[in-house]
């Protein structure tokens, strides 16, 4: 066990609130799985002062509201248990990275239209050693794939409506969107496609006095 780390002048100990957050959680991660979340956050703080890949500066910031926040929903990703899941909008790898440090054996797909985003992506993988990411530096209405993802997830991609409608052509037979949530989007849930079938996961998020959740969807047909 490495020391714990503290970043800032608060004497914030992000190794204690990622262990504690990660126990609240009921997430079995190795001491491997850990410390690639350690160094995810040190590289997102790293290139953040030069890309602008997140609005939060502060650390203690980006653990609460990103790194926990994405971590909150790893419990319901890993009882879908997808075989293969696309991050659309993945932008600093929240949550792409995240679950996939806690998916090992998902093949994962982020895909961003920011250049920029998409070399932070590639660095990151490759310096945590993510074999199982792909990175796609394009549209994702553009984007082709005749296998299909079973999983389907965005936290920072527009509206549900135009979520499902860019990457229908990408959602393999019986496979369902996770859109990560704050309040529940009553409005973006009226206008969705009349095949498309909705419900509401509520999350609670350690250490996060706020709302949060998942809204899945899925052909209606499947059903």
């Amino acid at each position: 066990m490495s020391a714990p780390q503290s970043l800032g002048e608060t004497g914030f100990s992000l190794e204690s609130f990622l262990q504690q957050t990660l126990l609240t959680l009921k997430l079995d991660f190795t001491q491997r799985q850990l410390q690639q979340l350690l160094d995810y956050a040190a590289l997102l703080q790293r290139w953040n002062r030069v890309f602008n890949l997140t609005a939060m500066r502060q650390p203690e910031d980006v653990a609460r509201l990103h790194l926990a926040d994405c971590l909150a929903a790893l419990p319901s990703i890993q009882h879908l248990a997808p075989q293969r899941l696309l991050d659309v909008g993945s932008g600093g790898g929240l949550p792409g990275v995240v679950w996939a440090i806690g998916l090992p054996d998902t093949e994962i797909h982020l895909v961003d239209t920011v250049q920029k985003k998409c070399a932070f992506l590639q660095q990151t993988c490759g310096s945590l050693r993510l074999s199982h990411v792909t990175v796609h530096h394009a549209r994702v209405e553009t984007l082709a794939d005749a296998r299909g993802f079973d999983c389907i997830t965005s936290r920072a991609f527009s509206d549900l409506a135009l979520l499902v409608r860019s990457t229908r052509h990408l959602l393999a037979p019986g496979g369902q969107w996770c859109a990560m949530k704050g309040r529940t989007p009553h409005e973006e849930i009226a206008v969705l496609p009349a095949d498309i079938a909705a419900r509401i996961e509520p999350l609670l998020v350690p250490g996060l006095d706020a709302q949060r959740c998942l809204v899945w969807m899925r052909m209606a047909a499947n059903d």
